[in-house]
């Protein structure tokens, strides 16, 4: 099944394949199924057409998820670094924006570059 350009996963309650989309999460999740009048314990697979329907629609009319999200967040670090705010060139850098220590522990935004001695050394020959 399809939902605004996602697959969702069939197996699973509806209230956990809808977490599939980008932008929806439990909570909005959770409100969806409310919204559509749908069991939260039913599996996405036993949907009929019209629930599915339902649900797509309210997803379209009422929330910006997918394409649109990705596009305004872009829009919104590009808008950062067009004015120079500090959080501007902290993405321009690829360093932490929201004032995490850079000491030690930015392994993940700036990739696994060790900068000390001996590191990231391939492992000497065996002796003979």
């Amino acid at each position: 099944m399809r939902i605004v350009g996602t697959n969702i996963p069939d197996n699973k309650k509806i209230g956990i394949s809808l977490r599939y989309i980008f932008g929806v999460g439990p909570a909005l999740a959770l409100q969806i199924v409310r919204q559509a009048q749908i069991n939260p314990d039913k599996k996405a697979i036993e949907l009929t057409p019209e629930e599915i329907n339902r649900v797509r629609d309210i997803i379209e009319k009422n929330f910006k998820v997918e394409g649109d999200l990705r596009r305004q967040i872009m829009m919104n670090i590009k808008r950062l670094k067009e004015i120079g705010t500090y959080r501007g060139h902290r993405h321009i850098r690829g360093l932490p924006v929201r004032g995490q220590r850079t000491k030690t522990n930015s392994r993940t935004r700036r990739g696994n570059t060790r900068k000390t001695m001996g590191s990231g050394r391939k492992p000497s020959a065996s002796p003979t």
